[in-house]
């Protein structure tokens, strides 16, 4: 366990590094944007090809072939790895080249799909179907970056599989600064700023690819890439990552129907819950995926080894860790999101009635938390014992619940629910129903594991989380104690100047870690309990 917990710091440290140049990013664009129409195109130009992203990179693929490359890597030598290797990129890559050319060519097309609202109003002339027409642009600009952050996903499970942790955990930091730098140095100087973040999310892409290309090379394997549907190692790959498409990437298909529904809602929807996701992976990232990252090649070999004591415990180990993290992260955002949206985002074009919106929707949001974090170690749990079948039924029947709770409370509060003498609060609806699938999933997950005797949550891995729970209980009433003492709502932060919210918003940040851990302590949590579990 030592060994996975250091891995999973070094992740978790350049991951951090990587989400703070996020949020800084994010305050750039929240200043030049806003969130209402502008901020509302871009971020669904971006949020399309990181879509597709997940379903061909990160997030099914890695599943898939971190398992086939580390079976490799134990019975082959290195000439049938780089076989592997080759074979698998080039296959992957020639597929997303043409899902790129046809998403460029057919960008209308994509757009009509994904943002229907804005095409219905586009094809009555309506005063929305600007929208439309801007963010088919925009696509023809973003849809490359599919193209080659599917390659540096394709290195970096490379990578990952020979636990150079490191170096594809860092490599997000190079979007961040590009995305930061087109801020900068273009978007002053153009008549449309979503053109020039546009660019630079497209140069994020590209960069991040080649940064990773010589790391690669000292490993070996850096090799010629070749086509071959039906070499043997693709074609386990293909039958893992078909399913693994929907169980991995349940989140980002909810985000994608969401997206479709939010263009039908008023003007800034898209925007509100862009701002409030944006805080929600920030914990997720740092955390969840590191510890997801980590987990796939441990549980993989000691699958390969036929461990099943060293599963249980990594599986165990797993499950404590991110719920230690998950469970004050999640309490925390929202007790401190007025503080945090006024320091992050109350800039330029993001106004106080933006703020108390994105406000809303976080608290929405980030109830689901702790069950998107923990869906990154129970996946795993199947997907190391090349079983991607079982959790594809858990993703469908996730979204299936997220499409189904939408349309039933999306328009009600989109209609109907009136705060500070306004309408337009659909998005609410949206971000509650990302939650609840999110916690159904995770739960299934779970469930699932105990039926198929691969494992069972133990005793004293369930008192550990009651004492967590109660620890985040305490920290919670104390942070509520604390803040009213600073501000009591988004219009008093509003009214403090920047430096001093920065200044409050530390000290409570610094606060709430000091209660919960003091009171973990108390209540006889150890450092121990997250080594040999």
């Amino acid at each position: 366990m030592s060994k996975l917990f250091r891995s999973s710091l070094v992740t978790s440290v350049a991951t951090f590094m990587s989400r703070i140049l996020g949020l800084i990013r994010d305050v750039f664009i929240a200043g030049i944007l806003g969130a209402g129409q502008s901020s509302d195109v871009f971020f669904f130009a971006q949020r399309i090809p990181n879509f597709l992203r997940r379903l061909f990179a990160e997030g099914a693929f890695s599943q898939a072939f971190v398992p086939v490359m580390a079976e490799f890597k134990a019975n082959k030598d290195k000439e049938g790895l780089n076989d592997l290797i080759s074979h698998t990129s080039g296959t992957l890559g020639a597929l997303v080249f043409l899902i790129t050319v046809l998403g460029m060519l057919g960008s209308h097309v994509v757009t009509a799909i994904f943002g229907w609202g804005w095409f219905e109003e586009w094809l009555h002339d309506g005063p929305e179907g600007g929208k439309f027409v801007q963010a088919s642009f925009l696509l023809k600009i973003t849809t490359p970056y599919l193209f080659f952050i599917t390659l540096t996903a394709v290195s970096g499970a490379i990578l990952n599989t020979f636990e150079k942790f490191l170096i594809p955990a860092i490599t997000p930091c190079l979007m961040n600064l590009c995305m930061i730098a087109s801020c900068i140095c273009i978007a002053p100087y153009t008549e449309d700023p979503n053109f020039a973040l546009s660019l630079g999310f497209l140069a994020g892409g590209v960069v991040q690819f080649a940064f990773q290309l010589p790391f690669l090379y000292r490993l070996g394997c850096l090799v010629k890439p070749k086509i071959s549907w039906n070499h043997p190692g693709v074609s386990k790959i293909r039958k893992l990552m078909l399913p693994a498409i929907f169980s991995v990437s349940v989140s980002q298909i909810n985000l994608i129907i969401n997206t479709i529904i939010a263009t039908n809602l008023a003007t800034g929807a898209i925007s509100y819950l862009y701002y409030s996701d944006r805080l929600l992976e920030f914990p997720i990232g740092i955390f969840g995926v590191a510890i997801g990252t980590v987990i796939l090649p441990a549980l993989s070999r000691q699958y390969a080894k036929k461990d099943n004591d060293g599963y249980v415990k990594t599986m165990d180990w797993g499950i404590r860790l991110v719920l230690l993290l998950g469970f004050p992260a999640m309490m925390g955002i929202i007790m401190l999101r007025e503080p945090i949206v006024r320091v992050l985002y109350m800039r330029g074009e993001f106004g106080l009635d933006a703020a108390g919106h994105v406000g809303l929707s976080v608290i929405a949001s980030v109830s689901g938390l702790w069950a998107i974090m923990l869906v990154r170690v129970l996946a795993p749990g199947f997907n190391a014992r090349q079983d991607t079948a079982t959790p594809v039924r858990y993703g469908i029947i996730s979204m299936i619940t997220n499409i189904c709770c939408s349309l039933i409370i999306v328009f009600p509060l989109e209609k109907y629910l009136e705060i500070d003498g306004g309408l337009g609060y659909g998005y609410l609806g949206l971000a509650l129903a990302t939650t609840v699938s999110a916690i159904l999933n995770a739960t299934l997950l779970l469930s699932g594991l105990a039926r198929k005797n691969i494992y069972r949550v133990s005793r004293s891995t369930v008192l550990f989380i009651i004492k967590l729970l109660a620890g985040t209980a305490v920290m919670s009433v104390g942070l509520s104690f604390i803040r009213e003492r600073f501000a009591e709502n988004i219009e008093a932060w509003a009214s403090l100047g920047l430096l001093v919210s920065i200044v409050y918003l530390a000290v409570l940040i610094a606060a709430g870690a000091l209660i919960y851990f003091v009171s973990l302590l108390a209540f006889g949590i150890r450092p121990s309990h997250l080594r040999g579990v």
